[in-house]
């Protein structure tokens, strides 16, 4: 099993594949492992890298509260351990506003980021209360109906399910539940205008709360292409993993092989 030791830390971390490297960060409670589909399809074109971030998975529990900017060192950490100087930053959901964070304060280790079904802030109050709830539940230490929900709501296979629920299971109280605090606070619209590089924009047509927040960073960022999946809901990495990888691809072998090209 493939461990980084961070300061006394380890990390669980998954590479497959050869090529421009992409890293996924995934959203409290799940793990690597949703990103299933994109380490079994991306990584015949590309290196695809995974991993859990602290107090999640196989991940060792983190003394040091989790926030945006330690998970952006643990990254950049992670590439140094792999000798990669820039990657693809994607971030799924929660972990899309990882992503920003990485590519407004790391852009000279990136070539470029994907946001799928993610927010640059919590704006709405469905999605508030859906994080507040979730941060209840986790100073109640309840990740056992959490781990349930959230890794049902994400498969699309009873294998799948088991996956991700038994590793949702490890994860820590504490660290996941400052992983959902602070998300909610969170905001860097304001900031997105000083991303210099291109992203890529991944939302479902059926993810209605989330159209508010795909136009906010379509709007904002100053280098963006947005793209709606028909019929998709917020799951996508596992739900609609066939149309995301494609349009990773696409993405990467046009406008990533450019930039790559210039460093």
């Amino acid at each position: 099993m493939p461990m980084l030791d961070i300061d006394g830390t380890s990390l669980y971390y998954n590479v497959k594949g050869n090529g421009i490297p992409i890293v996924f960060i995934h959203p409290p409670v799940l793990t690597g492992s949703n990103f299933k589909y994109q380490l079994e399809g991306l990584s015949q074109n590309f290196k695809v890298i995974t991993f859990d971030i602290r107090g999640h998975g196989r991940s060792q529990y983190s003394d040091i509260p989790i926030i945006y900017s330690l998970i952006v060192e643990d990254i950049k950490r992670l590439l140094d351990h792999l000798n990669i100087q820039k990657a693809v930053i994607c971030g799924y959901s929660t972990g899309g506003s990882v992503a920003l964070e990485y590519l407004l304060n790391a852009s000279d280790r990136a070539l470029g980021g994907i946001v799928i079904s993610g927010m640059s802030e919590v704006k709405d109050r469905e999605l508030k209360q859906k994080i507040s709830l979730a941060i209840s539940l986790a100073n109640n230490k309840a990740v056992p109906l959490l781990a349930l929900a959230i890794s049902y709501g994400n498969s699309n296979s009873l294998k799948l399910f088991n996956t991700l629920f038994n590793e949702a299971l490890t994860g820590d109280s504490i660290n996941i539940e400052q992983y959902f605090r602070y998300s909610l606070h969170y905001n860097c619209t304001n900031q997105l205008k000083n991303i210099p590089l291109p992203v890529l924009l991944v939302y479902g047509k059926k993810d209605k709360q989330f159209h508010y927040y795909a136009k906010l960073l379509h709007e904002n960022l100053p280098y963006n292409e947005l793209q709606v999946i028909n019929y998709a809901k917020h799951q996508i990495p596992t739900k609609s993993a066939n149309n995301l990888n494609q349009l990773i691809t696409h993405f990467i072998e046009t406008t990533m092989n450019e930039v790559a090209g210039k460093h």
